[in-house]
């Protein structure tokens, strides 16, 4: 992206909470949603002469992390205390990665605004320790800090200063986020924080290789603030230059009541947080044998399912994108297509269209669909068998979704098989040729496309039911005549 001679530079530190189901460094449960401080133990209020334990499973995520994205496992990685003090931070300190971060020099690719693979360099993925929260609503003057979310392990990936617009830094983010869900090693769950980023963004004069000062927004948890977050920042910058000021390093929030961004705190340097190595903490050693035995649990990835829909089933490549964006989905639309007696796209069609389209309406997930991949199938093959029509699908689809059975039994109870009978079809089209006569001479003078208002009063007389293939043909034989 370049905006009047200038172009934007971004990286994002992505935030992952990891699905453990205790905490990095000790028992407690990380479940989302329990009273204010009822899931913080000893170890995670940083109480003297307690010592963390690190939790084997984190190591095991963020191996899969790292073998995702074609990046090096570290053999060796080791804690270290990040010192500053904060509320939400009972022990004055976070234990974090420094020098030696569990996973390096990974690599995500997305499609540019051209239409073009592009490729995002991953510098590194490192564990570290979630903080508590502070609370500000309902409680007047006051703030107040739950540390259950203190201890919940996260991954942070920082990506190399690769982006160079909004939309691409949205477009990675969705490709880790659906990743993270794929291996399932985070739900992602945006609303609940255990999917944030930190945006680094700066811009410089075209041509110039010297990167711009960098402004930190902080915190961002929707795909839709981010890009507008980034966009504002942008903005502000370049009129900042452009106006004789210079771009100070510091950390930013994004405002969406008011859609703006504003200065939080000028931005500390790694040596202003202190950095040691943790003293209770031995490093992770982690072998060939581990990283090997984590490689036969993955599971396939995105990219390479998304292929082998096209391949196999002979989707569209734009089609088998949507079905792949989600595990779930994709394992759906399988059981859809594995189920069906006609084409995978037509059931494809169908995952993405109504279905979906249901979904979103209802604010529902996949998971909680109404309609199991088994009756959907159903209704595809009703459509497939010519029972009946792709028009009244979608009156017995929306049927199904409100409970009144399976596709077989809504349209027998309904009556709404469709009507294939040649004779009956072509009495219902002598009539309607013979009801427009002005439409006939005019059709017969060269404006085929009047077929559709003849299909359309066909329709119509016969209430949707008959077959259209069949309408289309008697009446091209008919009209020509």
């Amino acid at each position: 992206m370049s905006v009047a001679g200038w172009e934007v530079v971004i990286g994002l530190e992505i935030h992952t909470q990891l699905a453990t189901k205790s905490k990095i460094f000790s028992g407690s449960s990380t479940a989302y949603g329990s009273e204010p401080n009822t899931q913080a133990n000893l170890v995670d209020l940083g109480y003297p002469g307690v010592l963390p334990v690190l939790n084997k499973e984190v190591v095991r995520m963020a191996t899969m992390f790292a073998l995702a994205v074609n990046a090096t496992v570290a053999r060796r990685s080791v804690f270290a205390r990040k010192n500053y003090f904060y509320p939400d931070l009972p022990k004055g300190y976070q234990i974090s990665q420094l020098e030696l971060p569990i996973v390096e020099h990974g690599e995500m690719f997305i499609t540019d605004a051209d239409g073009n693979e592009k490729r995002i360099g991953i510098t590194r993925a490192h564990l570290e320790e979630d903080a508590g929260k502070s609370i500000h609503e309902g409680l007047a003057e006051f703030s107040g800090i739950d540390l259950n979310r203190a201890g919940t392990p996260l991954l942070e990936i920082v990506s190399e200063p690769d982006l160079r617009s909004a939309k691409e830094a949205v477009a990675y983010m969705k490709k880790i986020h659906t990743l993270v869900r794929y291996l399932g090693i985070s739900d992602g769950n945006m609303q609940e924080g255990s999917f944030r980023c930190d945006a680094n963004v700066s811009v410089r004069p075209i041509g110039q290789e010297k990167l711009g000062t960098r402004a930190e927004l902080k915190n961002l948890n929707s795909f839709r603030f981010i890009e507008k977050a980034i966009n504002l920042e942008v903005e502000r910058q370049i009129e900042l230059i452009e106006d004789g000021g210079q771009v100070v390093q510091e950390t930013r929030l994004y405002d969406s009541d008011k859609d703006e961004t504003r200065s939080m705190r000028s931005k500390e340097e790694a040596n202003d947080y202190r950095y040691f190595p943790d003293p209770d903490l031995l490093p992770i050693e982690i072998s060939d044998e581990f990283i090997e035995a984590v490689r036969k649990t993955m599971p396939e990835l995105p990219a390479a399912k998304q292929t082998r829909f096209v391949d196999e089933y002979g989707l569209k490549v734009d089609d088998a994108g949507i079905l792949t964006s989600s595990r779930p989905l994709a394992d759906y639309f399988e059981l859809v297509a594995a189920a069906s007696d006609s084409t995978a796209q037509l059931a494809a069609n169908w995952v993405i269209g109504d279905l979906a389209g249901a979904l979103n309406r209802d604010g529902l997930d996949i998971g909680d669909s109404k309609i199991s991949a088994a009756e959907l199938a159903g209704l595809v093959n009703r459509i497939h068998d010519n029972t009946i029509s792709g028009k009244i699908a979608k009156q017995v689809f929306e049927a199904m979704w409100d409970g009144q059975g399976s596709a077989a039994e809504i349209i027998e109870a309904k009556g709404l098989t469709q009507i294939t009978d040649n004779s009956a079809l072509e009495f219902v089209v002598d009539k309607v040729i013979a009801e427009n006569p002005g439409q006939v001479a005019e059709y017969r003078a060269g404006k085929d496309k009047l077929i559709g208002f003849f299909v359309g009063k066909v329709m119509q007389e016969t209430k949707g039911q008959a077959n259209p293939g069949q309408v289309n043909q008697i009446l091209i034989d008919k009209l020509k005549a």
